[in-house]
């Protein structure tokens, strides 16, 4: 399965069900991935994309100090599976030369990554799926497919901005 490098192109509240959404971007293109995440992994995105420093270990600094002490790094994190409206993740590790990978939520996996300035991929399965999942999904809510790709890419920066902590 081939792997396509994303960014976080921003983080901000589904006006409908005020979920909040981590909005993924293709590094080379236009392509948009938002996955609807918990409000305390929205906050630890937010934390660190902000970089607010907090008075205590948050629980992905924890994992963070963890693996430094264990020696582990961080090498990427894939969005490896969309099954049943759920987005799965797999965390890759070099612990002494040997790769290890850990099951996540892509959530809690992408705060990882913020931290550890670690590469997030998507698997170009989970991109297709994605598209028509989505599409069929969201439909129920927006009219249609099409409108919902337009309010993905007519997002503005500003959009973005407006997640609250």
């Amino acid at each position: 399965m081939k792997e396509i490098e994303f960014k976080i192109k921003g983080l901000m509240m589904d006006p409908l069900t005020n979920s909040p959404i981590v909005v993924l971007q293709d590094a080379k293109s236009d392509t948009l991935l938002p996955i609807w995440v918990g409000i305390f992994e929205a906050n630890a995105i937010a934390l660190q994309m902000e970089k607010v420093d907090t008075p205590r270990p948050m629980t992905h600094d924890l994992i963070k100090g963890l693996l430094n002490h264990l020696n582990a790094v961080v090498t990427k994190i894939v969005v490896s599976e969309l099954k049943d409206n759920t987005f799965y993740a797999l965390i890759f590790l070099d612990v002494s030369g040997k790769v290890v990978t850990v099951d996540s939520r892509p959530s809690d996996a992408i705060a990882l990554a913020l931290r550890t300035d670690s590469p997030i991929y998507v698997t170009d399965d989970v991109i297709a799926k994605s598209a028509s999942t989505a599409a069929s999904n969201l439909s129920t809510e927006r009219s249609s497919p099409e409108e919902i790709r337009q309010w993905l890419e007519n997002l503005n920066p500003e959009d973005l901005g407006k997640y609250k902590m």
